[in-house]
């Protein structure tokens, strides 16, 4: 490796702590930088843990407006959601971090990247692709993919014990040593125990969610009102508060839904490099502003364009998780989902409860909804004489099906 000078994405936890010190091992100059991205951390503590394991600078830079209105709005805009379960709140805070890396390398005049992501993972692949996409001519070292580095850490069992000798304090330890990433749009958790998919994870690992056994007894009522496909208020009916900032607004929904225990979901994924992992995550505000968004895009929205919108959402999902934020195809994708998004404006009424987020009520203007058309007391404008030739056009096909291979069904 040479000795220019490395801007480290860290992170103040035991991998980057370690490669940090692993890398001033090696003779280079590191700077490290800090995304604020909603995270309950003390950055304070950070800073002065890194400068003290011997980091030439530290820099912290707060980027939860952007995130959320560059990347969370724009997603649940789109109706993001991987394998139909995780809404990706990992994978969005990584290429809006590679924005802060790449301009802070610049800043500093930093022509290395490095990061703690593992060669496993997908957050390698998410920050290398994001920040080549940035500037394409920044070089990265993982180290988690060097071959030094590999030989002499096998995994975070290794790297406590580096920790140790070098006085170098974390929260992991042997007993409880799952990994946890979080942003103000969730907290994920893999590794150590949960690596076992038929061990349950333990109550104490949750920390933006209560269990909703233990939730409160009555319901909260919510409205979300959205424009174009983005929430722009978000009204807590009873007491009346309501918020208008998108960062404001998935805090405030982050909370009421923390409360109820909404937002928990343990699942088994397919990774980009092929192999699948366990995680466990706990995303409040999203759910509830994702199944309100559904909810009125099903209402608003033409049939087609909705079924549509939805196969395309889900290869922008796709995207997203495998870390094509910023490629050509994401960006087009991008463009037809906005775009069906034009109609999608209207309130949204939530009752939030014991681990559920359900729309009870929904309004808009633009909507096509007719409901004299759908009632069951009128006949409206559709003949239901109508019908019939629409089951006889319909059914030739599964006449001729059964004159053909008929026998071949009864089995």
């Amino acid at each position: 490796m040479s000795q220019e000078r490395i801007l480290l994405a860290y992170s103040g936890g035991l991998d980057t702590s370690c490669i940090l010190k692993w890398l001033l091992e090696k003779g280079h100059e590191v700077i490290c930088f800090m995304a604020d991205v909603g995270q309950e951390e003390d950055f304070g503590a950070a800073r002065e843990k890194a400068l003290r394991i011997g980091a030439t600078d530290v820099i912290v830079k707060d980027m939860k407006q952007q995130f959320v209105e560059r990347f969370v709005w724009p997603a649940l805009q789109m109706g993001l959601i991987y394998e139909d379960r995780y809404l990706l709140g990992t994978s969005l805070a990584r290429p809006c971090i590679s924005i802060g890396l790449v301009e802070a390398a610049a800043q500093r005049g930093c022509t290395i990247i490095s990061h703690g992501a593992t060669g496993k993972g997908n957050d390698q692949i998410r920050f290398e692709l994001s920040c080549y996409a940035l500037n394409p001519t920044i070089k990265v070292i993982a180290p988690w993919r060097l071959p030094e580095f590999c030989e002499r850490f096998q995994g975070r069992t290794d790297l406590l014990e580096y920790a140790k000798k070098n006085n170098i304090p974390v929260s992991a330890t042997t007993k409880a040593p799952w990994s946890m990433d979080a942003n103000i749009m969730h907290i994920s958790y893999e590794s150590g125990l949960l690596e076992d998919p038929a061990i349950a994870a333990p109550e104490e690992l949750y920390q933006m969610t209560q269990s909703p056994q233990k939730s409160a007894e009555t319901a909260t009522t919510v409205e979300i009102i959205f424009k174009d496909g983005a929430a722009v208020r978000a009204s807590e009916l009873i007491s009346g508060k309501t918020m208008e900032r998108p960062v404001d607004i998935l805090t405030f929904l982050n909370k009421i839904g923390g409360e109820h225990g909404v937002g928990r979901i343990d699942l088994v994924e397919n990774r980009f490099l092929g192999l699948k992992s366990r995680g466990v995550y706990e995303t409040p505000g999203a759910t509830i502003l994702h199944v309100a968004h559904r909810d009125l895009e099903v209402y608003c929205l033409d049939r087609e364009i909705f079924r549509v919108k939805s196969f395309l959402s889900s290869k922008m999902a796709d995207y997203v998780y495998n870390g094509f934020w910023y490629s050509p195809e994401a960006e087009y994708v991008r463009s037809c989902l906005v775009a069906s998004q034009r109609n999608v404006t209207g309130k949204v009424v939530l009752e939030i409860f014991k681990g559920h987020a359900m729309a009870v009520s929904r309004e808009s203007i633009k909507s096509v909804y007719n409901q004299e058309l759908a009632s069951m007391d009128v006949h409206g404008s559709l003949s239901p004489y109508a019908a019939t030739g629409f089951i006889e056009v319909n059914a030739m096909r599964l006449k001729e099906h059964h004159r053909v291979f008929g026998s071949a069904n009864m089995k």
